[in-house]
């Protein structure tokens, strides 16, 4: 069952990253733009850039949405691993009575055996199912953090007039750029200032 573990913590990590990485590159096309100074003129068109790292560790929206998945993944984690160990606990018993000849007869043994059996098949496909609702729901949220970007980037660029917003994730998309250019506290202040996160139990 350790092979169940590692697939189910290699999910928890896999949709952190796709949350991030999805929002990132999607974001990338809406992300909207700067303030007074930080205007950026290239033949004529207002040019701004946004961190997407930065604002997708600062926007309570992108941090409510992880901490929701991450608390998802490990209830997951726990419910395979607690089914594990008793599926664990089972197959010993049956190593046990089957060593101490403890079955009636070969029919009865065989039946117990094909039980466990039965058992193991449940517990992957359990395993498949959980995973793939995490997935699913990983990627409902992508695209709800996606819109509610470009929902607050289209209102806000009304005022703004920008021609275009670039997304930087490390070296991906800009190589260089002056920080004057640089709007991220501007959007993430903004996109916080609209969202309003749910009362935590």
């Amino acid at each position: 069952m350790k092979r169940l573990n590692y697939l189910v913590n290699g999910l928890a990590a896999l949709a952190l990253i796709v949350l991030f990485s999805q929002c990132a590159g999607k974001a990338e096309n809406q992300t909207a733009t700067t303030s007074g100074q930080a205007s950026g003129e290239l033949s004529g068109m207002k040019i701004a850039y946004v961190e997407i790292d930065t604002l997708l560790a600062q926007y309570n929206f992108c941090i409510d949405l992880n901490e929701g998945m991450v608390k998802k993944s490990e209830n997951v984690r726990l419910t395979l691993n607690q089914k594990a160990r008793e599926l664990d606990k089972q197959k010993q018993d049956f190593q046990t009575k089957v060593q101490n000849n403890a079955y009636l007869s070969q029919e009865r043994a065989q039946q117990e055996y094909n039980r466990i059996a039965k058992l193991e098949q449940d517990l992957q496909a359990l395993s498949n199912k959980l995973q793939s609702e995490l997935m699913s729901e990983n990627e409902k949220n992508s695209l709800q953090l996606r819109d509610s970007i470009n929902a607050f980037l289209k209102e806000y660029n009304k005022t703004k007039g920008y021609s275009m917003i670039i997304s930087n994730t490390g070296f991906d998309n800009l190589l260089y750029a002056d920080s004057i250019y640089n709007i991220t506290k501007e959007i993430v202040e903004g996109l916080n200032a609209s969202y309003s996160s749910p009362v935590k139990k």
